[in-house]
């Protein structure tokens, strides 16, 4: 034995020996890595899917070819073709067929020109990755790598490498997309026929393919077919028929069903690459047909007004998975529709359609109780003067009114006593990305959209809500705070939820809100749709931004929330664009276009708590509260204010005049709870409430005490910095102040800086015109008393 390990080491030493292993090394590690990395680099066109993996789009690669990313599922048929076509003993061979490449040799040789390659699939998948010319050294080498690739790679695999980027003729790259380019059709559905003309193109695609040479490709085409019959893989019958079948003539286009959702794949595939560049989204592509018509058939109607664009988008509430995505009007050549911008994704001013979170977020905090009264009287803030859409005022009235209504006044006069900072974190916690800057950069016209916001954005918010009131009896009163977030348009696995004893918004207030919003009369119908017991309940809300350039309608069910857009994308504003007239109808088209359904939201009675509610004002009952109701609402109303319009009163025996101790013994008096807003209120209230009743005046011997809550300026108001704009004669216009009193036919005496100017009686109002400055506005009642308002009239 050591015998013959000493010869070894003697053989070894010689220097042929040593040269032969440090050759068979470096060939041993050149045939391990000569591979590239990744095998094919080419850049793959973006590709959309529905949810059943039928094409809803896709758009040309960055090299201009049509190169659909890699797919390792290749049809049976197409296998058997190109297998019978190219390489019979694919399965058996170790990557090199040397039978093959020795006919190839001999043919060749004996027409004295290049008629047969003799290359194996293996060594044309090598070939497509590489794009070594073609000569005797890189066939070699074509060799030598389709060796090593078939050490690694399966059969399927290399299939699968083939049929994925094959040249099928023009600039389609790949069966996937030469399926759909010459037969409109994803490949699993051609036919015998069409199969075999697929599997003949890449042989000499420049030289043949639809709409060149035709004749030669059907030849080819029927030759293959023979094949397959001669080899038993199809029948005398399916061969025949499959001749008779005519090739394509040119390419098709490809579906085109969303557009904006394709340019957004891409720029979300841009901004962070996610896998390769085909994704299977929660498109429901019948949905998404029907829904481009419906925008289509009011686009027609919108443009004779001048207002060009509508997007629309349908989301599931359990998954927010996207159901339809039609970003704006397809297939419009005319550049000023400018119909390629994605307006769900465009940050617009969202007019009113904010007022809903707020509403629930006020209940949450417990500021309000579902009816509780809010102001609804000229109102000037800081300088900022909200107007309801109508320019009328109610004085006060109930919140759930107030957002049914899409009432501004009362929607301001909450967010300012909820804090606009507040709801500002508040927005950005749901997932409201577009309010950039400070909370003090849009203060209290927040409400009434002075940010921007996005369709994609909100109608996620509001499917959040109703996820969160869906999940309440579910999790047994828990919440899980993964339950807001944005929608998505791809497919998403159940996770198993976080639960938390609290959310951002609790389940009743959610639940209060979508009571208030399905109170809204639907375009046209007038509330007759209430009789009809198929048609589905629906919260919702509208929107109309300042100057008339956007228009809003986002609605719910328990199942679906459906947004829609309405506008002109250059922000031109528009007489009658409004969420009402131009959004809601196309809106509640969608909805009929969903399953119907009569289930609504069940009433989350475990985050509920009966209490007793002030008919009246709406707040909790207090003392002298007459008429009280016992109410359901969030067990976060125990916080809310009791009511503040309810008081004891003294009146005279006959009920007639109000008295004092001054003027009326006590034993004498008649004690009685009165509902009393304060006077600016009561001023617009009680001509729109007959039941409301006016405070008795004070009997003529009672000296009533100073200013007694009787009068109040309605405007301006104290402190407050007003412009007045200069009339078309150069001249400043006036000011028109008013004032409200209790007692009718008192009269009200008028003074600006100590100075008389005038008097009323029953409807105060004065015209004044002040200089640039500050003044002092006094009034004095028939009774004496007084109140002084201060506040500046600017110059510019």
């Amino acid at each position: 034995m050591q015998a013959v390990l000493k010869r070894i080491k003697t053989y070894l030493k010689r220097p042929k020996v040593i040269f032969l292993l440090v050759f068979l090394f470096v060939l041993t590690v050149l045939f391990w890595f000569c591979l590239p990395k990744p095998l094919f680099k080419n850049p793959t066109s973006y590709v959309i899917d529905d949810n059943q993996g039928q094409l809803l789009g896709a758009s040309i690669a960055k090299d201009g070819q049509w190169r659909f990313p890699y797919n390792d599922s290749v049809p049976q048929k197409f296998k058997q073709c190109i297998i019978a076509f190219e390489d019979k003993r694919f399965d058996r061979h170790p990557g090199f067929d040397a039978l093959a490449f020795g006919r190839a040799i001999k043919q060749n040789i004996s027409s004295k020109k290049v008629t047969s390659g003799g290359s194996t699939l293996t060594m044309q998948v090598i070939r497509l990755a590489t794009k070594h010319k073609r000569n005797i050294w890189s066939k070699l080498l074509e060799i030598f790598m389709a060796l090593r690739l078939e050490l690694t790679y399966s059969k399927k695999e290399i299939l699968a490498l083939y049929t994925s980027n094959a040249p099928f003729g023009t600039n389609v790259i790949g069966l996937d997309a030469a399926s759909w380019r010459y037969f409109g059709r994803s490949p699993d559905k051609l036919s015998w026929g069409e199969m075999a003309a697929m599997a003949v193109l890449p042989n000499a695609p420049s030289l043949v393919h639809p709409g060149k040479n035709r004749q030669t490709l059907l030849n080819k085409r029927n030759r293959l077919l023979t094949r397959l019959y001669k080899q038993g893989v199809i029948d005398s019958i399916t061969a025949e028929l499959a001749k008779l079948e005519p090739v394509p003539e040119k390419p098709m286009p490809l579906p085109s069903l969303a557009p904006h959702l394709l340019q957004r794949f891409k720029n979300d595939y841009d901004a962070k690459p996610m896998g390769d560049t085909r994704i299977r989204t929660s498109i429901r592509s019948g949905l998404q047909q029907q829904v481009n018509d419906i925008l289509e058939q009011h686009h027609q109607v919108l443009k004779a007004n001048d207002i060009n664009n509508i997007a629309a988008i349908v989301l599931d509430v359990e998954t927010g998975e996207t159901l339809a995505y039609a970003g704006n009007i397809t297939h419009h050549e005319d550049p000023q529709m400018e119909s390629d911008v994605d307006v769900i994704d465009a940050p617009r001013s969202p007019g009113s359609t904010l007022k809903p979170l707020l509403y629930a977020s006020a209940m949450h905090n417990g500021l309000i109780l579902p009816n509780s009264l809010l102001p609804d009287i000229p109102t000037l803030i800081a300088g900022y003067h909200p107007e309801n859409f109508d320019m009328g005022y109610d004085g006060a009235v109930p919140a759930s009114k107030a957002l049914a209504r899409s009432l501004n006044v009362p929607a301001v006069k909450l967010l300012q006593q909820y804090k606009f900072e507040k709801f500002y974190d508040f927005l950005h916690k749901i997932g409201i990305t577009t309010l950039t800057k400070p909370a003090n950069h849009y203060g209290l016209s927040l409400i009434l959209g002075g940010g921007e916001n996005t369709l994609w954005e909100l109608t996620g918010a509001y499917a959040d809500m109703a996820r969160v009131l869906n999940h309440y009896d579910k999790y047994n009163g828990s919440y899980d705070p993964e339950d807001f977030h944005n929608p998505v348009y791809g497919k998403q696995d159940i996770k198993k939820p976080d639960l938390e004893k609290s959310g951002l918004l609790d389940a009743a207030s959610i639940y209060s809100t979508f009571q208030a919003m399905e109170e809204v009369m639907r375009p046209g119908e007038e509330m007759l749709w209430q009789q009809f017991s198929s048609s589905q309940r629906v919260a919702w809300k509208t929107g109309t931004s300042f100057g008339f350039r956007d228009g809003w309608a986002i609605g719910v069910t328990p199942r679906y929330v459906v947004g829609v857009w309405v506008g002109n994308t250059d922000g031109e504003g528009r007489p009658g664009l409004t969420g009402i007239n131009a959004a809601a109808p196309a809106l509640f088209e969608i909805f009929r276009l969903l399953p119907a359904s009569k289930d609504w939201f069940a009433m989350p009675t475990g985050e509920m708590v009966k209490i007793d509610v002030c008919r009246q004002s709406g707040y909790r009952a207090g003392q002298y509260c007459q008429d009280i109701d016992q109410v359901m609402v969030p067990k976060t109303g125990l916080r809310a204010p009791v009511c503040p319009y309810h008081q004891l009163i003294h009146l005279s025996a006959d009920g007639q005049y109000q008295v004092n101790g001054n003027c009326q013994p006590p034993d004498q008096m008649l004690n009685k709870k009165w509902f009393v807003l304060p006077p600016s209120m009561e001023y617009y209230y009680k001509s729109r409430n007959y039941q409301y009743h006016v405070l008795p005046p004070f009997r003529a011997d009672c000296a009533q005490a100073e200013n007694g809550n009787t009068m109040e300026v309605i405007y301006p108001k104290d402190g407050a910095k007003i412009y007045i704009p200069l009339e078309a004669d150069g001249t400043r216009g006036r000011m028109i102040c008013n004032a409200a009193h209790r007692l009718p036919g008192m009269k009200i005496f008028w003074h600006l800086d100590d100075q008389y100017m005038g008097t009323t009686k029953d409807f105060h109002q004065m015209a004044l015109n002040p200089p640039p400055g500050k003044h002092i506005l006094t009034l004095v009642d028939g009774n004496g008393n007084t109140i002084n308002i201060g506040f500046e009239i600017l110059s510019k």
